[in-house]
């Protein structure tokens, strides 16, 4: 890997400002292809729980606004 490296270090001293230009593009390319791969991977299985945790929070939430609004209704009168 070093010689790599260093076969890619020689590269890029010859290499002219533009050119420079274009190889950091390209390396921020590669990063964010690598987040990207890294995003897609996501279980599903953990997704699917997530989704029944969050369907449940959203039960309560929408119960207790019900119970809240209730309320204001028997104040209104």
């Amino acid at each position: 890997m070093t010689a790599m490296k260093d076969l890619i270090q020689q590269e890029l001293e010859n290499l002219d400002l533009e050119q420079l230009k274009q190889v950091f593009e390209f390396i921020a390319f590669l990063k964010f292809r690598a987040r990207l791969a890294t995003i897609a991977a996501i279980d599903e299985t953990n997704l699917a729980a997530l989704y029944g945790e969050f369907a449940e929070e959203d039960r309560q939430l929408a119960e207790l606004g019900i119970s809240e609004y209730a309320e204001l209704l028997k104040h209104e009168n």
